[in-house]
């Protein structure tokens, strides 16, 4: 694919960039390289090869969840600098 001042212009329209024209030409020659970057990896053989989503083997290395019910409201409210019954105290904020 050949990159052009019209394909250039059309890009930033819908991307809604104004570009100078050295940023014009600085955008086609980038593209350009992306382009044949792209080509080039075509051009490997990747038969035989599985598809992967990361390199590496591992998967899935969580802890597993483990379900507590317990009531720790108490603890919880003695880090509290101030609380009212069963909830944090905090300033008022809406009049």
């Amino acid at each position: 694919m050949i990159i052009t001042d019209s394909l250039i212009d059309y890009i930033s329209d819908l991307s809604r960039l104004e570009l100078e024209e050295q940023e014009k030409e600085s955008a086609k020659k980038d593209l350009t390289d992306i382009l044949n970057y792209m080509d080039k990896l075509n051009e490997i053989d990747t038969k035989g090869i599985s598809e992967m989503s990361q390199p590496f083997d591992n998967q899935n290395c969580f802890r597993e969840d483990e379900v507590t019910n317990s009531d720790k409201r108490e603890e919880v409210l003695q880090n509290a600098p101030d609380s009212k019954g069963d909830y944090f105290r905090v300033h008022k904020t809406v009049e």
